[in-house]
């Protein structure tokens, strides 16, 4: 393999910060020697979820740690540049105007909740909060998530904004992850998510919960054809663990290891106050299932 040093590529310093260099300009830059990945015997998967510049330490749902945790992840997409046959990454894609944003749900007077504000099932019957968008249908979806036992409602700050800055992957993981496509031959592949107005999708194959039918059968199926699947991202807690929970639900089926499954812990940070459930949730599902924890540098 013949590629640029490390830090011609990427400067870790800037890691969600804007880049003034045109991406053009530096795709254009010469490279050559490197393998394409349709030669690949074994063919490696690295799904990098939600790395978005709203989801790095200052961004407008910043999860702390997350900027250590891009440098560790872009040290290992170079150091196994040529071990990475393909790199899908997920987009959290939203407007204002969803059920677990602020302007959605007013109290009695008329203001809406703060950010990280639970609504539950039990504060809607009481008039704690009311949705000011598809009354019956907001009312619906809170009640059946309590019913399904899935994560409450929690209200967030505005991220991922449809046209912002902070919806955009991270800048220097878009130059290597672009490079390695270009290089490696093959068209990066994106999946966006989180478009529902009326419900949240923290994993990337289905939402918590809807009246519609919105399964990401096409990705599973994409998913399905590589011999290991690595995944890092943000925020662990939320869309990195729901994410994997979804990907071993649809491929249990037939078996009961998933050790082709790696989660790459040291690239991924939880959002505070949610670690410990999160640690619990990853270790059963290494039991259960035989995924892989392991750090950056151990696979």
């Amino acid at each position: 393999m013949k590629l640029r040093e490390f830090e011609h590529i990427v400067d870790v310093d800037k890691i969600g910060e804007p880049i003034n260099q045109p991406l053009g300009d530096f795709l254009a830059q010469p490279n050559q020697s490197i393998q394409k990945s349709g030669a690949d015997k074994e063919k490696s998967l690295l799904l990098a979820i939600d790395v978005q510049n709203d989801f790095m330490d200052s961004g407008a749902l910043g999860v702390p740690g997350a900027k250590q945790d891009m440098e560790r992840l872009l040290h290992f997409m170079y150091n196994h540049f040529e071990d990475i046959t393909h790199v899908m990454a997920s987009i959290d894609t939203h407007k204002p105007q969803q059920i677990f944003h602020p302007c959605w749900w007013e109290d009695a007077e008329g203001n809406e909740p703060e950010p990280l504000t639970i609504i539950e099932w039990a504060d809607i019957k009481a008039s704690k909060w009311k949705p000011r968008f598809f009354e019956q249908e907001s009312k619906t979806y809170v009640q059946k998530l309590e019913e399904r036992s899935k994560k409450q409602l929690c209200i967030w700050p505005y991220h991922c904004i449809q046209g912002s800055y902070g919806i955009s992957l991270e800048g220097q993981f878009t130059r290597m992850a672009y490079l390695h496509s270009l290089l490696r031959d093959y068209e990066l592949k994106t999946v966006v998510k989180g478009e529902d107005p009326l419900s949240e999708m923290y994993g990337i194959i289905q939402p918590e919960y809807s009246e519609r039918d919105l399964v990401r059968r096409d990705v599973i199926e994409q998913i399905k054809g590589y011999d290991n699947v690595i995944i890092a991202g943000q925020a662990k807690s939320h869309c990195v663990i729901e994410s994997v929970k979804q990907i071993v639900d649809h491929l249990k089926e037939g078996t009961n290891q998933l050790n082709h499954i790696h989660i790459l812990t040291d690239c991924m940070s939880s959002i505070p106050g949610f670690e410990e459930e999160t640690e619990e949730e990853f270790a059963q599902l290494e039991k259960d299932y035989g995924i892989q924890l392991l750090t950056s540098n151990q696979w």
